[in-house]
């Protein structure tokens, strides 16, 4: 049986923003967030120069950087691709306004997200990247992300189904939403721990090797409540196999212990090589992937259906 239009849609739009985010994540590590000074425009015009010669006479060659300059450039084309895919997806939703209405209203509710995240990017360029605006900026985007993947998974729920017992459901749904959580605590201390990165860099001006010297105890705790969550996917690999999980769900066990593991790794590869963009690149586009993979084993694991009656 071959997807629907807004199955096939969904799913694009799903990876789409995880390609968008792993853009955005490129140019944060590139430093090439004021790459275009100006919004929604870039330094003055709809499509940027390659030169400086080129460039407006009211703007200072000397900060023109082509490379920073069309990083940022194509980070907002992909942007706008992303806002033309949900606007696509929610209107395409609209067949399901009877037979499944909360597919319709979620596709709604990442429309007028995705509405506010374009007008928050330009608050992040005219903030002259606030650490504030642009941890607002990377959260966003990871609501969007998780609101499409509800609306694509309800879409795909017939395709998905699986039968389980009551208890092994009860054990699951536990285990998974104790690592959705963990996850999202490790997000939120890791945005923190950014924040003060970006204050060592742009305020203090301290050399890259420096910065992780820098930070204070909420690294600290970041650092340590790691092991909280890598401990906590132990368990959901060893319920997966103890309650003799469906392949769906044990595939999804395995792929969230090997991307907590990346996570793992490149955080500690972070902190020995003085935080090269390649890791700070592979450790969020990792956690936007983990938390979809997370997502996505919750919602298999709720919307089963028992085969024992308890």
């Amino acid at each position: 049986m071959k997807l629907n239009l807004y199955q096939k849609t969904a799913i694009t739009t799903v990876i789409a923003t995880i390609v968008l985010i792993f853009v955005g994540g490129l140019v944060r590590a590139a430093g090439a967030g004021l790459g275009c000074p100006d919004w929604p425009q870039c330094f003055g015009m709809w499509v940027p120069p390659t030169s400086a010669e080129n460039l407006p006479a009211q703007y200072d060659a000397s900060l023109f950087n082509p490379f920073h300059t069309w990083l940022e450039y194509v980070n907002r084309l992909v942007g706008v691709l992303i806002g033309f895919l949900i606007t696509l997806t929610f209107i395409i939703s609209f067949k399901y306004r009877k037979s499944d209405p909360v597919i319709t209203v979620t596709s709604g509710v990442a429309f007028v997200l995705v509405l506010f995240q374009g007008w928050l990017g330009g608050q992040v360029v005219q903030s002259g990247l606030s650490a504030g605006i642009i941890t607002l900026h990377m959260i966003m985007a990871m609501i969007i992300l998780a609101t499409l993947l509800y609306a694509s998974f309800r879409a795909m729920s017939g395709r998905l189904s699986i039968s389980i017992s009551g208890k092994a459901q009860r054990t699951f749904l536990w285990v998974s939403g104790i690592v959705l959580f963990l996850t999202l605590v490790q997000m939120v201390l890791g945005t923190q721990v950014r924040e003060q990165v970006d204050v060592a860099k742009n305020v203090m001006e301290m050399p890259r090797e420096g910065w992780i010297d820098s930070l204070g105890i909420l690294y600290e705790v970041h650092r340590s409540f790691s092991w909280l969550l890598v401990i906590a996917v132990g368990a959901m690999v060893y319920f997966n196999k103890k309650l003799e999980a469906p392949l769906r769900l044990t595939r999804l066990g395995w792929a969230t212990a090997f991307l907590v593991l990346i996570q793992f790794l490149t955080g500690v590869g972070m902190e020995r090589f003085d935080m090269p963009g390649v890791f700070q690149v592979i450790h969020l586009v990792g956690l936007a992937i983990l938390i979809c993979a997370i997502l996505l084993y919750m919602l298999i694991a709720g919307f089963a259906g028992r085969d024992v009656t308890d």
